[in-house]
C-alpha cells in the first residue's frame, strides 16, 4: 500500500494545519487525473469541491489529520505539520508500505519507508488527492470558525496573511485560534 501525504495551511496566521493521506490504485489515479486532479492550489474552489466525493469514492483508503494553532506555537510549524501528517497516517486502517511525502523534508516522525517528492502534489495523484481533501476540510472548518470569530474575513482568506486580516488583528487583536508565533511581525510589540 503506497500512500501520498500532503499538508495545507502551513503559512496561515489562524487555525490548524491539516494533512491528508490517500492511497489510490493506478486505475483510480488515472480516472482522477482525467477529472482534472492536480495540486489543490492550482484548482478553483468549485473544482476542488467537485473532486472531493470522487477522491473519497475511488481511494482505497484516505484519512485526515490536524495539528492545532496551539501546537504550532508550542512546537513550531515543521513539527506541527509532521504531527498532522502522522495523525492522518495513523487513522488509516493499516500502516502503509511506503509513504510519498510532498516536498523536500522527510517525515521525521514516521518509522516506516518513505520518499520525498519535490512538487509531489503536481506529480503524484495520491499526493494531489491528499492535498485536495485536506484543503477542502480545512477551508470548511475555517468557514465555520468565521461565524464564531466575525470581522476577520476568515471566510475570504482562510486565515492567510492578507491586508484585511492584518487590519482586523490590529483593530480587534488575535483570537485563541490565531498562531501567536506567526504574528510577531504583524502586531506591535507589547
Amino acid at each position: 500500500m503506497i500512500v501520498g501525504v500532503d499538508e495545507v495551511g502551513r503559512g496561515c496566521w489562524f487555525g490548524p494545519v491539516f494533512a491528508g493521506a490517500v492511497c489510490l490504485t493506478p486505475k483510480a489515479a488515472e480516472a482522477l487525473s482525467d477529472l482534472g486532479l492536480t495540486d489543490s492550489k492550482a484548482l478553483s474552489p468549485k473544482r476542488r469541491a467537485a473532486l472531493v466525493p470522487e477522491i473519497q469514492a475511488r481511494a482505497m483508503v484516505w484519512a485526515l489529520g490536524q495539528a492545532s494553532a496551539r501546537e504550532v506555537d508550542a512546537r513550531g510549524i515543521r513539527v506541527a505539520t509532521e504531527l498532522a501528517m502522522l495523525r492522518a497516517l495513523q487513522r488509516l486502517p493499516k500502516a502503509p508500505d511506503l509513504v510519498l511525502v510532498d516536498g523536500v523534508l522527510p517525515l521525521r516522525l514516521w518509522p516506516g519507508a518513505q520518499r520525498t517528492i519535490v512538487r509531489g502534489d503536481s506529480k503524484e495523484a495520491s499526493i494531489a488527492a491528499a492535498s485536495v481533501l485536506a484543503k477542502e476540510a480545512r477551508d470548511a472548518l475555517i468557514r465555520r470558525m468565521a461565524l464564531r470569530f466575525p470581522g476577520y474575513g476568515l471566510e475570504r482568506h482562510a486565515g492567510y496573511g492578507t491586508a484585511r486580516h492584518r487590519a482586523a488583528l490590529l483593530e480587534a487583536g488575535p483570537t485563541p485560534m490565531h498562531r501567536q508565533s506567526f504574528l510577531s511581525k504583524v502586531l506591535p510589540a507589547s
